[in-house]
């Protein structure tokens, strides 16, 4: 499976307002450059670019969320790893072949789609695999 990238990291926080305040001086960000609700993923996002590479901050919009029950066993700290690929669901089909259990299938997010590897398998990490075309890196901000 050929990797473009690292896609993004995400951490996982109980309070996106607060997390923000914290991290918005060390990133040297004074806003997220692009923030949004994931209503089926039940997350709010602040999603900060980084050299090419997605960081961000995840809250639950839910006491039954993902990130919420994360939090609740591990607490808040990165709970995904993303790995930028050409096309998810052949890399599904490719980790498959390797033995990587998948959680679910693959996931509509904007004009792309992303899947999850098991973190039992992977130390702990939630794995994604996303084939994101990055256009926020095509821009010409000059």
């Amino acid at each position: 499976m050929k990797v473009n990238k690292i896609d993004h990291i995400c951490i996982a926080v109980k309070d996106l307002v607060q997390a923000r305040k914290v991290w918005e001086p060390v990133l040297g960000k004074s806003a997220p450059d692009d923030e949004y609700v994931d209503e089926s993923e039940k997350i709010r996002v602040a999603r900060y670019w980084l050299g090419g590479v997605g960081f961000e901050l995840m809250e639950s919009t839910s006491p039954d969320g993902e990130v919420a029950k994360f939090i609740k066993k591990r607490g808040e700290g990165v709970m995904v790893v993303s790995l930028n690929v050409d096309d998810t669901r052949a890399a599904m089909g490719e980790l498959r072949q390797m033995g990587y259990p998948l959680i679910g299938g693959a996931r509509s997010f904007r004009d792309c789609e992303f899947a999850f590897v098991h973190p039992k398998k992977m130390n702990g990490v939630l794995l994604e695999v996303i084939d994101y075309k990055w256009r926020e890196l095509e821009r010409d901000d000059g």
